[in-house]
């Protein structure tokens, strides 16, 4: 017990979405800067969550497996299993497909995405396309290091 989580810096290229990563575009994946990193991280997972759709915490993608780096790819494919750009496995989003599902405001609205990064001391045990609390659950007692931020997108 006692252990400390330590704090990843996350970013974004902007705090808005281009075009290209929402639905307004080609709808992909944007690429996430990581720094803080240890040594000791062996993997790591991603949450995007957008809190405008209905619950709380409507989970627009769900990634893990993927070796520590300082960044994340864009355009990472919608499939479960991913080999390129990176290796990594992707969950069922909160629209039932796996992958990213960028930002797709009704006219005249902003949605707010938030991105959530963990390190983790392991590589999961967890099938393709499984969701988000299944994630949850598999992470449990492996985060080494947690960041966040959050990037909106107007129509």
């Amino acid at each position: 017990m006692g252990s400390r989580i330590a704090k990843l810096i996350v970013s974004l290229r902007s705090a808005e979405f281009p075009v290209w990563n929402t639905c307004d575009g080609p709808d992909l994946s944007p690429e996430l800067r990581i720094r803080g990193l240890t040594p000791e991280t062996q993997s790591m997972a991603v949450f995007a969550l957008n809190p405008f759709e209905p619950g709380c915490s409507f989970t627009a993608w769900i990634l893990w497996n993927l070796s520590p780096a300082p960044v994340i790819p864009e355009g990472i494919p919608l499939q479960d299993v991913v080999t390129a750009p990176v290796d990594a496995v992707q969950g069922t989003n909160d629209y039932g497909t796996p992958g990213w599902r960028g930002p797709c405001p009704p006219a005249g609205e902003t949605h707010r995405y938030l991105f959530k990064v963990y390190g983790l001391d392991t590589m999961l045990d967890l099938a393709p396309g499984a969701g988000k609390h299944d994630l949850i659950g598999a992470m449990q007692g492996h985060v080494l290091a947690f960041g966040e931020t959050v990037a909106m997108y107007s129509r």
